[in-house]
């Protein structure tokens, strides 16, 4: 190991564990997709060294790198506590495979490593929702719904709460039937109304038609009643002359 600070100033929960950025060869004792376990000589615990720790370039599985039994070299970059259980984080970029040297000796890689595992960390857990501020009573006006210091409420008045959409929702449909009914018998009614209208329109119009064609016929066989008789008349009166002119 390269730091030996000592185990009495090690926290608790993590006596008997290799200190931080601490350099060591250890054996693989397993590989996965995502990493592979290494055990420390002289410690129980095993560490995982990540697929993103192992080489500076990408990797996409952990067979590409090492195999089970392979001795290696490691540097710690991570002790953690999770309830019952230790997680320990190496890293293999950050030391010469060959020599062991430390190739982070200022810890910059591994500081910047764990900063990104914190931003990419889940915490869906430590959800707040919204039934802890609706559940809230304000002392001021004593309305659920908000807290005191965002009341907006005068001295002396009080607000209701507005229905929700869901209790006022089945009483539409009814008033909409209620309403619908009448229209389409008052629409009903209107056409009925015009189709009558249209009827004694097109009656008038004939019968107007009829007295104008009867009327325009009369007045035809009158002028030609006319021009017969004054034909006739002029007839007469030549045959009356031609007489006259016979005798004398």
């Amino acid at each position: 190991m390269s730091d030996s600070d000592g185990l009495a100033s090690e926290p608790a929960g993590l006596e008997g564990l290799p200190p931080m950025y601490s350099i060591a060869k250890g054996e693989v004792v397993s590989v996965q997709t995502y990493g592979a376990f290494v055990r420390l000589p002289g410690y129980k615990k095993e560490g995982l060294v990540h697929v993103s720790e192992m080489s500076a370039s990408r990797v996409e599985n952990a067979s590409e790198i090492v195999d089970v039994g392979e001795k290696v070299w490691i540097k710690v970059i991570g002790r953690e506590i999770r309830g019952d259980k230790v997680k320990l984080s190496f890293s293999m970029k950050a030391v010469n495979q060959g020599t062991g040297q430390d190739q982070d000796p200022n810890n910059v890689m591994a500081e910047q490593d764990s900063r990104r595992r914190k931003q990419f960390r889940d915490h869906t857990g430590n959800r707040i929702t919204l039934e802890a501020v609706l559940n809230t009573t304000c002392s001021k006006c004593g309305c659920k719904g908000h807290f005191t210091k965002d009341c907006f409420s005068a001295p002396g008045l009080q607000y209701a709460l507005l229905p929700e959409d869901d209790d006022v929702a089945p009483q539409q449909p009814q008033q909409q039937t209620s309403t619908v009914a009448p229209q389409q018998d008052s629409d009903k009614k209107k056409k009925k109304k015009k189709e009558k209208k249209l009827k004694k329109k097109r009656k008038r119009e004939r019968k107007e038609s009829e007295s104008d064609s009867s009327s325009s016929s009369s007045e035809c066989k009158t002028k030609r009643r006319r021009r017969d008789s004054d034909r006739e008349d002029k007839k007469k009166k030549k045959h009356k002359k031609h007489k006259s002119h016979k005798h004398d």
